[in-house]
This record gives C-alpha cells, sequence and structure tokens, in this order.
C-alpha cells in the first residue's frame, strides 16, 4: 500500500504541483481513507519528501543506464533529456518551483543530490567528448559542468521562465543546442547540427 500511495502521489504531484494536491485528493483519487494515508507517512511534507526521492532516484538510475551505453557525448546529453522530460511529464505544474516555494528544506536537499549525479555526469561528458575531438580541448571541464547545472536550475524559475510564455520542452531543446554550440568543435558542430535536424523532422 506505501508503495501504491507514493505511485499515486507522485503522479498527481508532477502533473499538478506540491502545493495543489491536498491529502483529501490523494484519498479520493486512490478511493481510500485519510487515515490510510496517514499511516503510511506521517504529514504531507514526510510524503512530498518521500515523492522527490522516489522521483530522484527513479531518474538517477535512468541517466546511470543511458551513460552505460557509451553513446557520443552529444547524443548521449540529448538521450538524457529525452528521458528526464518523459519522467517528469514535461513539468506541466512546475513542480521544482513549487518545492522550492513551500517545501524549501526539502528543495535544497533534493538539489545536493540532484548537484552530485549531474556533476559527475556532465563532468564525464565533457571529458570523454574532449577526447573523442567533438568538444574544445581548452575547456575549463569543472566550469562548464557547473555553469550547465546552473543554467538548468535556473530554467525552473517561473519568475525568470513563466511557464505561459515558454513551455520546459522549448527551453530544455533551446538550452541544451546553447550550452553544445558554447563547447563544440567544427566536428562536434556537424554532430550536433544532424541530431537538430532529425529531431525537427
Amino acid at each position: 500500500m506505501k508503495e501504491k500511495i507514493l505511485h499515486k502521489a507522485t503522479e498527481l504531484f508532477l502533473n499538478l504541483g506540491f502545493k495543489s494536491v491536498t491529502m483529501d485528493d490523494l484519498a479520493h483519487e486512490m478511493g481510500i481513507s485519510k487515515k490510510t494515508i496517514y499511516s503510511h507517512f506521517e504529514n504531507k511534507t514526510k510524503l512530498v519528501e518521500a515523492t522527490t526521492m522516489h522521483i530522484f532516484e527513479h531518474i538517477s538510475c535512468g541517466i546511470d543506464h543511458i551513460c552505460s551505453l557509451h553513446k557520443n557525448p552529444i547524443e548521449e546529453l540529448y538521450e538524457i533529456k529525452k528521458f528526464v522530460m518523459l519522467q517528469l511529464k514535461n513539468e506541466k505544474a512546475s513542480p521544482q518551483y513549487q518545492l522550492q516555494k513551500y517545501y524549501p528544506k526539502i528543495f535544497e536537499g533534493l538539489k545536493r543530490k540532484q548537484y552530485e549525479v549531474m556533476q559527475h555526469c556532465v563532468v564525464n561528458n565533457i571529458y570523454t567528448g574532449i577526447e573523442q575531438g567533438i568538444y574544445r580541448s581548452n575547456l575549463d571541464v569543472e566550469f562548464v559542468a557547473r555553469i550547465y547545472f546552473s543554467g538548468v536550475l535556473s530554467l525552473k524559475d517561473n519568475e525568470l521562465f513563466p511557464q505561459e510564455k515558454f513551455s520546459m520542452q522549448y527551453l530544455m531543446d533551446n538550452y541544451l543546442e546553447y550550452h553544445l554550440r558554447g563547447i563544440v568543435t567544427p566536428k562536434g558542430r556537424n554532430i550536433l547540427n544532424s541530431i537538430i535536424n532529425s529531431n525537427q523532422k
């Protein structure tokens, strides 16, 4: 039952937002009593925390799997973006923004974990790209990886990028292209252009 609650809560939070969904909504959706939910999760904050960790672990495993396939680094970043967008349902309700606003402590813990995973993944991606001659050899890898991570976080800031003006799909596509165009060699640019062209067909 705990797993079922976690899965349904994840679905509702991603679609409607952490603030919007109440324990009553969850109980109603599942056809169970609130008492049943509270027997597994002390309060809504505990449920939000469990849900964010559940999403994080699932996405981390997926990213590890994509990295283990050893695709070329440009293709790897596009695969990761596609996988994350699919898991987060294109973030219709800006869950990360709501998490930051209403559950700042959970948000900060999640951000630290995301940073560790992403930093490792992006640093490896850059080094591999340099070795393969598709990223510039004079890059400051640590700087590029940190700038990339901070940019991804900024995209989720609803005040900077209001949902009604920019869809998450649009932001992620443009940001990834922006990041890659800054670090590719002419050889890498050819790969990037062919991926972009094939995605537009």
